[in-house]
């Protein structure tokens, strides 16, 4: 007999399975997953604070734009960013495909779409 707790569980899952969501976009992102999408990718977003951005992460850490350079990096199952030798910012990532959100204290903060490779030649 399976406990009433793993039947709602059960149940919850094909809920969301059932609407096209898959459970992963509504968590946030592991840290294995985030570096598998955005690595070697360039992603194309808004954050709120400071409005648009196209930047191509290298695989080596480095963040290159068209006018600024940058750092990211990975911290347990955050993406820190740091620009102009100021201290790094982090933020959760949710992954769909290729949307992203990045999700900060008060919320979500940003979105973005993964652009395969460095298609600007930053």
């Amino acid at each position: 007999m399976i406990a009433r707790s793993a039947v709602k569980w059960i149940l919850g899952i094909m809920v969301l399975l059932g609407s096209g969501l898959s459970v992963t976009a509504q968590q946030l992102a592991s840290a294995d997953i985030i570096r598998g999408a955005v690595a070697g990718n360039t992603i194309r977003g808004t954050m709120q604070a400071s409005g648009g951005f196209e930047e191509f992460y290298a695989p080596d850490g480095t963040i290159r734009a068209a006018d600024y350079f940058g750092e990211w990096s990975i911290k347990g199952d955050r993406m820190c960013f740091a620009y102009d030798g100021n201290p790094a910012s982090c933020w959760g990532v949710r992954v769909n495909g290729r949307d992203l959100v990045w999700v900060g204290p008060s919320g979500d903060e940003g979105t973005g779409t993964i652009l395969p490779g460095n298609p600007n030649a930053y």
